[in-house]
C-alpha cells in the first residue's frame, strides 16, 4: 500500500513539471539564457496547474505503481533493474502519450517528452525501494 501512496503522491507531481518544463523548452521560450523573473512564471503557472496534474496523473502513476509492484515480486530481479524497467516502461507510456504534441519532431522532442515518465517513475520506484524493501532490522 506505500508503495502507491509513493507513486500517486510523488508521480503527478513530478510528471506535471517535467511536462511543463518540456514544454516550456520546446516552444523555444528558453532560447535564450532564462532570467529569475521567467523562471517566476514557470514556477507561477506549475502551482496553479499542480491540481489538473494530479487529475490527470493520478491513474497513470498508480498504473506504473502496479508494474513496480509486480516487478518486486519477481525474485530474480533486483531492485536496479526494478527501477530502470520501470523506468522505462513509463518512458515509453509517456512518449507514447506527449510525443506527437507539437509541430516539431526529432530526438530532442522524443528524449524529453520521454524523460516526462522516466523521471518520476525511476524516483518513486527508487523512494519505493528505500520506504519499503528494505528488510528491518532486528
Amino acid at each position: 500500500m506505500k508503495r502507491y501512496v509513493i507513486f500517486a503522491a510523488l508521480g503527478p507531481l513530478l510528471g506535471g513539471f517535467f511536462l511543463l518544463l518540456t514544454t516550456t523548452l520546446m516552444s523555444g521560450y528558453w532560447s535564450h539564457p532564462p532570467s529569475l523573473a521567467e523562471a517566476e512564471k514557470l514556477l507561477a503557472v506549475f502551482a496553479t496547474t499542480l491540481q489538473y496534474s494530479y487529475l490527470f496523473g493520478f491513474l497513470p502513476a498508480l498504473m506504473i505503481g502496479a508494474v513496480d509492484d509486480i516487478l518486486f515480486h519477481v525474485k530474480r530481479i533486483g531492485p536496479v533493474i526494478r527501477m530502470l524497467i520501470v523506468g522505462l516502461i513509463a518512458f515509453a507510456a509517456a512518449e507514447l502519450l506527449y510525443g506527437s504534441r507539437g509541430p516539431d519532431s526529432g530526438i530532442a522532442q522524443f528524449m524529453l517528452y520521454g524523460l516526462v515518465g522516466f523521471i518520476p517513475a525511476t524516483v518513486s520506484s527508487w523512494l519505493a525501494h528505500e520506504a519499503i524493501d528494505a528488510p528491518a532490522a532486528a
